[in-house]
């Protein structure tokens, strides 16, 4: 065997080691109690398993009901910066709407873009792709009488700015929420058509937001 003919076996050798050696990318879906029941069978995440390839996707959830930014700001050490992920998809923002009325714990909007601004620097900083969505819905209804679509809208906005201004990857569920109602909810029903109790995602809804969630994550490999 000459010399070249080992090199290029030396060469092809290591290439077979390093794809055999290649981890999964590791993506961490960073929430409240949307994303807990993700990881649950039927669950938007659990859905993904199934829709992304195993050996290039390890898909793990880390929600917690009730979260809101600010409790995503202060467990993201244990939660999911000691897991080392490649990339963090952030959802949070129903709780900081929903309590304001139901338990008057909600998160002011200079707050919320405060400790958002915080997580997204700290993900950055441990080298983590960040992906951000918007809060999707609390009531179905189209024609903006749910009592917190004004809210919702607001700090929806606030997300997509805070995208734009660090660059970051978007899913607008708030959007994909409507525009779907808008063609699948004829009778203005508040629940039932992607939730199940107007926030939580039935089985329509997990497989909309894991739609979502995979195109996103496909692009962000690209």
């Amino acid at each position: 065997m000459t010399i070249l003919s080992r090199s290029l076996l030396s060469l092809s050798l290591v290439g077979l080691l390093a794809m055999s050696f290649a981890k999964p990318t590791r993506v961490i879906f960073f929430g409240d109690s949307i994303t807990q029941a993700g990881v649950s069978p039927g669950g938007y995440i659990d859905r993904l398993k199934k829709m992304m390839p195993a050996d290039q996707f390890e898909l793990i959830g880390a929600g917690i009901g009730g979260n809101k930014i600010y409790d995503l700001y202060l467990r993201m050490e244990d939660d999911v910066l000691a897991k080392q992920p490649d990339v963090v998809v952030v959802w949070v923002g129903v709780n900081d709407v929903w309590h304001k009325s139901s338990f008057g714990t909600g998160t002011d909007p200079d707050k919320f873009v405060k400790f958002y601004e915080a997580v997204i620097k700290k993900l950055k900083a441990a080298n983590a792709r960040v992906i951000l969505c918007t809060p999707a819905t609390i009531g179905e209804k189209t024609d903006f009488s749910n009592q917190q679509d004004g809210d919702l809208n607001q700090y929806s906005q606030l997300i997509r700015d805070l995208a734009k201004r660090q660059n970051l990857p978007l899913v607008d569920l708030r959007k994909a929420f409507l525009d779907y109602n808008l063609k699948n909810n004829p009778d203005n029903k508040e629940k039932g058509v992607l939730t199940s109790d107007r926030v939580h995602l039935n089985e329509a809804g997990n497989q909309f937001v894991a739609e979502q969630m995979q195109k996103a994550l496909m692009e962000s490999g690209k």
